[in-house]
């Protein structure tokens, strides 16, 4: 993906068939290497996004003061170019977007301010053996996680004056972990990983101390290669996870997430497999929290936005499935890396 692009989508039909379509709205140049990941700033009404890419940078774009952010007003305001010596795999703004956080091929973390508009550099993480591939903050902004190549998940905690401090290191996977997501509002995290399983962490009851709760994957009905990606709904009910092995699964829960003193080797399990859509990995999956639609990124340069199904069929099974409603064929000339949607309107990057 050389460049970014954003693109607008109509208003969403609740039908058997919803009239879903996407639009190019801009294409934002200036990466000189492949474009890695974006993120949508989450607060100041999302007009900030930000890129990473190969060529060691970070850029921040906005639109236009006034304007809608589904207008092509989107203009490069800054670059970051002094905290990594590699690869910028992905970024996370802090749940204020005070801060963001940079994952690095160098094995560092870069922590930036953002105030009034302008960025200033204050701290590199170091501890991770190799690669750092994925950060994210849970939804207090208390904490931070990172993965990396080393097999390990590191959990930071926020304390004052822009100081982190290592409280736990999670060595459960076998390989290299590909990335992190919280739950948007409890202190849960998942980890997806090369060794094609999904690994669910919380906290121990009496300290700092996480432990694996649950880990989806084979043998069963999870996935069978390298687990790319994963977004909770908007309620948390709910992950989806994209892999190299061609499908989407939905996995659901309706056990107490908030009591960590039962039982959790069942609190998550199976619900869907959505298959025979893709033919190339699926590097990127998305599940907007306004309304529903599920959207994925593929290696055969493809977007594709899938709902759940409403059909009389599977009202009747008593299960739930979900249908394509739109496939955006050549929305980039490479791979498409990440898709994330506008925490706000219906746009999607």
């Amino acid at each position: 993906m050389e460049g970014v692009t954003a693109t607008g989508e109509a208003p969403p039909a609740r039908s058997p068939s919803p009239g879903v379509s996407l639009r190019l709205v801009q294409e934002l140049e200036g990466h000189e290497d492949r474009a890695w990941g974006v993120a949508w700033r989450p607060c100041g009404g999302s007009s900030v996004l930000a890129s990473c890419s190969g060529d060691k940078t970070v850029r921040i774009w906005e639109h236009a003061s006034g304007s809608s952010p589904a207008s092509a007003t989107w203009a490069c305001k800054a670059v970051l170019d002094s905290s990594h010596t590699r690869t910028v795999r992905q970024i996370s703004w802090s749940p204020n977007g005070d801060m963001l956080a940079s994952a690095s091929f160098d094995a560092t973390i870069g922590m930036w301010e953002y105030v009034g508009g302008d960025f200033s550099f204050i701290a590199s993480f170091e501890g991770h053996e190799n690669e750092v591939k994925s950060v994210a903050w849970n939804s207090a902004g208390t904490l931070m996680a990172s993965c990396s190549r080393d097999k390990s998940v590191w959990i930071w905690e926020v304390l004052p004056g822009h100081e982190f401090e290592c409280v736990s290191v999670l060595n459960g996977h076998t390989q290299d972990v590909k990335m992190l997501v919280w739950h948007p509002s409890l202190d849960i995290l998942v980890s997806t990983s090369y060794d094609n399983t999904i690994k669910v962490w919380t906290e121990d009851g009496d300290g700092d101390d996480w432990h694996c709760a649950q880990t989806l994957g084979p043998p069963g009905r999870g996935h069978t290669s390298t687990v790319w990606s994963a977004s909770f709904n908007a309620t948390g009910d709910c992950l989806v996870t994209s892999s190299d092995d061609l499908t989407l699964i939905v996995w659901d829960t309706s056990a107490d997430l908030t009591n960590s003193g039962s039982d959790d080797s069942a609190k998550w399990k199976h619900l869907t497999t959505i298959s025979g859509y893709h033919d190339r990995t699926i590097f990127s999956v998305n599940w907007s929290r306004l309304n529903g639609f599920i959207a994925s990124g593929a290696g055969d340069d493809c977007i594709r936005i899938f709902v759940e199904s409403e059909s009389q069929e599977s009202a009747q099974e008593g299960s739930q499935s979900y249908e394509l409603v739109h496939k955006h064929e050549k929305a980039h000339t490479a791979d498409v890396n990440c898709v994330q949607w506008h925490p706000k309107v219906s746009l999607r990057c």
